[in-house]
C-alpha cells in the first residue's frame, strides 16, 4: 500500500494540489475564492458529486480532497473508498455541518485525515489544507470532542475501567509521549516544538506508532490515546 503522505512529501517546494467536491456551487466558489489567494495552494478541479469527484481526481491526481459527505449521484462517504485506492491516494478532508457526526465517525472510519465545518474561517480552512498535506489529522475543534465521546461510547473501553491496551505494549516511552500528543490534535510540528526535537523524527515516530498499534491513521490512534487514558 502506498504511503498516502509520500505524494504530498513529494510536493514539497511546489503548490498543493486541491480537489473541492460539494454539491452547493455557493460553498465551492467560496472555498476556491479562499483557497485561490493562498501561498502555495492550486485548485485543481471542482465537482458537484462524489463521481465526478473521482473521476476529476483520477485525472488530476490532487494531493488533497476536500470532500462533502452528502451529495447526490454517489456520496462523500462512498466517494472516499474510490479514491483512497488511487496511487499515490490523496489526502481526504470531509466538509461537513454541525451535527453530523454520525456520517464523520463512519468518513474516519472510511480512512478520512478528518473532517471541517463549512463555516469555519478562511485561515482555519487553509490551515487545514497544509496540514492535510503534510499527513498531519484535521479535527474542526467545534466537534472533535463530541466526535471522540461518540466513538468512545461505541463499546471502545474507556480509560479506568480496563487493563492497557495491549496495542501500546511495543511502544517505546518516547512513541508514548508522541501518542498522546497526537490524541491532544497537535501538528507534527506542534509535536516537534514541544520535544524539542526534529520533524523528521516525529514522522519517524508517527509512522511507527501506526504499525505497532494497527492503526490505518492519525485519528484512529488519536481515539486510542483517549481509550487508553494517554489522554483525559
Amino acid at each position: 500500500m502506498t504511503d498516502r503522505t509520500d505524494s504530498a512529501r513529494s510536493a514539497a517546494g511546489t503548490a498543493i494540489r486541491v480537489l473541492l467536491a460539494d454539491d452547493e456551487q455557493m460553498i465551492r466558489h467560496g472555498v476556491h475564492l479562499i483557497l485561490r489567494h493562498a501561498e502555495s495552494i492550486e485548485v485543481v478541479g471542482e465537482a458537484a458529486n462524489g463521481a465526478e469527484a473521482v473521476q476529476l481526481a483520477t485525472e488530476h491526481r490532487p494531493d488533497v480532497v476536500l470532500l462533502d459527505i452528502r451529495m447526490p449521484v454517489l456520496d462523500g462517504l462512498a466517494a472516499i473508498e474510490q479514491l483512497l485506492v488511487l496511487n499515490p491516494a490523496p489526502q481526504v478532508v470531509m466538509l461537513t455541518t454541525f451535527g453530523d457526526e454520525e456520517n464523520v465517525l463512519r468518513a474516519l472510519a472510511a480512512g478520512a485525515t478528518g473532517f471541517l465545518l463549512k463555516d469555519e474561517g478562511p485561515q482555519e480552512l487553509i490551515s487545514a489544507v497544509r496540514a492535510a498535506a503534510n499527513g498531519d489529522a484535521v479535527l474542526s475543534p467545534a466537534v472533535t470532542g463530541s466526535v471522540i465521546q461518540r466513538m468512545l461510547r461505541g463499546g471502545a473501553p474507556t480509560a479506568g475501567t480496563s487493563a492497557p491496551d495491549q496495542r501500546l505494549a511495543g511502544l517505546t516511552n518516547r512513541e508514548r509521549e508522541v501518542l498522546a500528543m497526537l490524541g491532544e490534535g497537535l501538528s507534527n510540528l506542534e509535536i516537534s516544538n514541544r520535544l524539542g526535537i526534529g520533524i523528521g523524527t516525529v514522522k519517524t515516530h508517527v509512522r511507527s506508532i501506526l504499525e505497532k498499534t494497527g492503526s490505518s491513521s492519525r485519528v484512529q490512534v488519536a481515539l486510542l490515546a483517549h481509550q487508553t487514558g494517554l489522554v483525559s
